[in-house]
C-alpha cells in the first residue's frame, strides 16, 4: 500500500501520533497535520523520515484547510484514509462562558471534520474503498459539567459521521471512533491519575479495571480503515474497556 495517503489531524502527539505511527506500519504514506507544536513534529518526521510529512495547519480555518488540501492533493494525492482527530477543549461554567470559547472549541471539533471532508470527499469517490474516521467523545452522548462547547461539538460530529456515511455512500465509508480513557499526557493531567486516590476512582468504573493504551486505539482505527470493517459505515466504536455500555 506504498500508494496509499492518510491524513491524520492532530497526528503528532497523543493518540494522533500513534495513528501516525500505524499507519506507517501500514505502509501509508502520512501527511500528519497539526496546529502549533512544531517541535513534535519535527521529531515525528525525523523518526519517520520520508513516511511522514508534516503540515502545519489550523482545521479551524476554512482558508487554511483550503490551502492544505490544494498542498496534500498536488503532491501526494487524494487520501485513502482521513482521519479527523485534532480537538480543543476550553472547559468552563456555561453562564461564564465566552463567545470565544464556544467558537473556537465548535470550530476545531465539528466545522473542522466538516472542512476538510469537504476538500477531500470529492477525490476519494475515485478511490477504491477509502475511508473517514471522526474521533469523537463519549461526551457527546453523557454530557458533563463545564464543558457545553465541548459536548456539543462532539454530538454533532456524531451526527455528522452519520449523514456523511449516508451521502458519501457506497464508496466512503465514515465511521466514528470515541475514546475512553486512554493514557495520554492531556489524560493523566486532567484526571490527575498520578494521585492514588483519583487513579482509584477512575478504574473503579472501568470493567476491566485499567485505563487503556494509544496503541489499542490504533488497533480500534486499523479495523476501521481494514478490509475486516468493509460492512461498517455511518457507526460509533467505543474503546473504553467497559465504562461507557452504550
Amino acid at each position: 500500500m506504498t500508494d496509499r495517503v492518510a491524513v491524520i489531524t492532530g497526528g503528532t502527539k497523543g493518540i494522533g501520533l500513534s495513528f501516525s505511527r500505524r499507519m506507517v506500519h501500514l505502509g501509508y504514506r502520512v501527511i500528519a497535520v497539526y496546529r502549533d507544536d512544531d517541535a513534535s513534529a519535527e521529531e515525528l518526521a525525523t523518526e519517520l523520515r520520508g513516511d511522514v510529512v508534516p503540515i502545519r495547519a489550523d482545521v479551524s480555518d476554512p482558508a487554511q484547510v483550503s490551502r492544505l488540501a490544494e498542498s496534500v492533493l498536488a503532491g501526494h494525492g487524494a487520501p485513502h484514509v482521513l482521519v479527523n482527530n485534532a480537538g480543543r477543549n476550553i472547559d468552563g461554567p456555561f453562564l461564564d462562558m465566552s463567545h470565544a470559547a464556544w467558537r473556537q472549541v465548535l470550530d476545531t471539533n465539528l466545522s473542522g471534520p466538516f472542512y476538510l471532508a469537504k476538500e477531500f470527499a470529492p477525490e476519494m469517490l475515485h478511490l477504491d474503498q477509502p475511508s473517514i474516521v471522526n474521533i469523537g467523545s463519549t461526551t457527546a452522548i453523557r454530557p458533563r459539567l463545564d464543558g457545553v462547547n465541548y459536548c456539543a461539538s462532539k454530538a454533532g460530529l456524531l451526527h455528522l459521521t452519520k449523514c456523511l456515511a449516508m451521502e458519501l455512500a457506497p464508496t466512503i465509508r465514515v465511521n466514528c471512533l470515541i475514546p475512553g480513557m486512554i493514557d495520554t499526557v492531556e489524560m493523566n493531567t486532567r484526571f490527575r491519575t498520578g494521585e492514588p486516590a483519583a487513579r482509584a476512582a477512575m478504574l473503579a468504573e472501568i470493567p476491566q479495571r485499567r485505563i487503556g493504551s494509544p496503541d489499542e486505539m490504533a488497533d480500534a482505527l486499523e479495523f476501521l480503515i481494514g478490509d475486516g470493517a468493509r460492512y461498517v459505515t455511518g457507526q460509533k466504536l467505543i474503546v473504553d474497556g467497559g465504562q461507557f455500555m452504550w
